[in-house]
């Protein structure tokens, strides 16, 4: 049986019925904020008119809604020129302060660049004449250390090889003397054995033959040095650095690259170690394209280079071929394209990025990219050296070329390493949809049980009212935690656990609208116009909500103002109290949940400052606006 026609008939239907609601509320509306036209008289004003002339007198109400009309379109526009992925984290970037020099070489370095290292949130540069420079994020206020304070030694002798960590610098001084700064709780450096660590050896303790040193590197509180014998020293905190005795006890090392959790090394023989390390299986090749298992894949062919992101870890062959291994992601897996007959002669790692150079001096990069830091492809370069997020490129007389990568975090970062800015503008937004939505399905609700329990009265006051006063006796607070903890036991997306908690804020702040509603309309039906209206036989429904409803849609306005500001603080509430919006998506409360230690507060005053910041700029500016318009609405009422 064919019901397609009977189908068409009702999609047309509801579509001209659909045309007809919208066009109602269209009138609706208009009547209610702008009244009928009327005669061109300076005795006339419109009520519109009217309150508009007396909002607007209120200075500091025009300013607040202006402030928040900024604050809106900030945190519903910004998003689509800040990217953000909500579970990025990056603990080498983690409680960096407001900073926007992280590639700032200095000046006395940018002409003279021997060496540069990065391995966090500051770089170490080594300029030809043996002056270190450090930059970036250079100060640890919970440790109390400025890695910009470089040792008298070092200053005084000049330094051969330096190297940057995660949160300590090595300098090898012309002298022979190793000296480093910055934390060394964990065996960084010094001689003092530490728990769970491989100290310092003391074979470095009086100092060697810099004409015998090879290299000379630090990692994740990891250190180690070789010598051009193929000698290997390596040291620093077992616990973030497993494989640290295993690789110090290899022979004809050539060179050692650290991840966040190992060492690994290129031997004299062209052979690979990783000193028991498994990470390092699937791989990606310049030739081959995708292997499985990286150690099998290296029988047999000669390495002579290595270098180490966080993650992965890439390997030169002798032949040309690059290999890639490791946790991919954000594009560390594809590599770059070459001209024919070219090959890399050098490489090194950032913190999710490579860098490299080939044998026609052109440079390329590859890997994570969203601070733009591989933007070096084609370009020339005699070196290429990676910081933690930036690139640095070197002609044949030391000059700084180009630097590219990021520059810095105009907010800080927070305990994980997230950009705090993008958490703000992104979680701004979630704060303010779940607001908005919430005022939305209160105000329905209470719009709808008000009208009805005071215009048609009796029985259905009684029933609504009572029903009423059984929602505005559950303890709101209480009650919304427990639901939103009911909701964790379910297996629900986290989209759909924010859209309860929107009804559950909805659902659960309509009674005091309600009431208003009710009293309001309880006046209004006395009114002749109701009289009249009944008179000439038009529905009691029509009359509640086409008639009296429109004259009290200010006040119900004025309501919405208010509640919108009380649901941004009930949402970041819960958010901080751990009910609500739940990590790593970010709302401006649980941003705040997680500033809520006294290290926090005490050390990293930016995680916690500017989301509140943002949430008390927007619940003034709304209160404001609010009582403005109430003011306006009620001249008597003003003082």
């Amino acid at each position: 049986m064919d019901n397609t026609p009977k189908q068409e008939n009702w999609i047309r239907r509801a579509l001209r019925r659909t045309k007809y609601a919208l066009k109602r509320c269209w009138i609706w509306l208009k009547r209610a904020f702008t009244g009928k036209k009327l005669p061109q008289s300076g005795m006339l004003e419109t009520p519109s008119k009217a309150l508009r002339a007396a909002f607007f007198r209120k200075k500091t109400a025009v300013v607040s809604l202006i402030a928040f009309a900024l604050l809106f379109a900030f945190v519903f526009i910004a998003p689509l020129f800040v990217p953000m992925d909500v579970n990025y984290t990056d603990p080498l970037q983690q409680n960096v302060a407001p900073v926007l020099t992280l590639r700032s070489v200095p000046k006395k370095l940018k002409d003279s660049v021997e060496y540069i290292d990065g391995f966090s949130g500051f770089t170490v540069g080594l300029s030809k004449d043996g002056e270190t420079f450090v930059w970036g994020s250079v100060k640890d206020k919970l440790l109390k250390i400025n890695y910009k304070d470089v040792p008298t030694k070092v200053k005084e002798q000049g330094a051969a090889f330096v190297a940057a960590g995660k949160d300590h610098v090595l300098a090898l001084t012309k002298s022979g003397e190793l000296v480093g700064w910055g934390d060394k709780s964990c065996g960084q450096y010094g001689y003092t054995p530490t728990l769970n660590a491989v100290t310092t050896p003391t074979q470095l303790q009086s100092g060697i033959n810099v004409e015998e040193v090879k290299q000379l590197c630090c990692g994740y509180q990891s250190s180690a040095l070789v010598k051009k014998d193929g000698t290997a020293f390596v040291w620093g905190n077992l616990n973030a650095t497993h494989n640290l005795r295993e690789v110090a006890a290899l022979s004809d090392v050539q060179k050692i690259a650290f991840t966040n959790s190992a060492a690994v090394a290129l031997l004299s023989d062209g052979s690979v170690s990783t000193g028991g390390y498994k990470a390092f299986t699937a791989f990606v090749s310049s030739k081959i394209g995708v292997g499985s298992d990286l150690a099998e894949y290296l029988i047999g062919k000669r390495a002579v280079e290595i270098a180490a992101t966080n993650k992965c870890l890439a390997v030169l062959l002798d032949d040309g071929e690059l290999l890639v291994s490791g946790v991919f992601e954000n594009g560390e897996e594809k590599l770059p394209v070459l001209q024919s007959g070219e090959y890399f002669t050098s490489l090194d790692g950032g913190s999710r990025h490579f860098v490299g150079v080939t044998n026609l001096q052109n440079a390329y990069g590859w890997g994570h990219n969203a601070y733009k830091q591989c933007n070096v492809s084609g370009e020339r370069a005699v070196k290429a050296f990676a910081g933690a997020l930036q690139s640095y490129l070197v002609d044949e007389s030391g000059a700084l070329v180009k630097s590219v990568g990021l520059k810095g975090y105009i907010m800080g970062t927070d305990g994980r390493g997230r950009d705090v800015f993008a958490r703000i503008v992104h979680g701004g937004k979630m704060t303010l949809t779940v607001g908005a939505v919430a005022v939305i399905i209160s105000t329905l609700i209470g719009v709808l049980v008000g009208c009805v329990s005071g215009y048609f009265g009796g029985a259905v006051d009684v029933v609504l009212m009572r029903v009423t006063e059984i929602f505005s006796s559950i303890p709101f607070l209480p009650f919304a935690m427990l639901l939103s903890q009911i909701i964790k036991y379910y297996n629900v997306s986290e989209t759909m656990r924010i859209f309860i908690i929107m009804l559950i804020l909805g659902a659960l702040s309509w009674t005091g609208l309600a009431r208003m509603v009710r009293g309001q309309v309880l006046a209004e039906r006395e009114k002749e116009f109701v009289t009249a209206a009944r008179a000439i036989g038009v529905k009691e429904r029509t009359i509640a909500f086409r008639h009296v409803l429109p004259n009290i849609v200010s006040v119900i306005l004025v309501s919405m103002t208010l509640d919108f500001a009380g649901c941004l603080l009930t949402e970041s509430s819960l958010s901080y109290l751990g009910f609500g919006v739940q990590q790593p998506q970010p709302t401006w409360g649980n941003m705040l949940n997680g500033s809520n230690s006294s290290i926090v507060i005490q050390n990293y005053w930016w995680q916690w400052l500017f989301p509140a910041l943002f949430l008390s700029l927007a619940v003034i500016c709304i209160n404001v606006v609010g009582d403005a318009l109430r003011d306006a609405l009620d001249p008597k009422g003003e003082r």
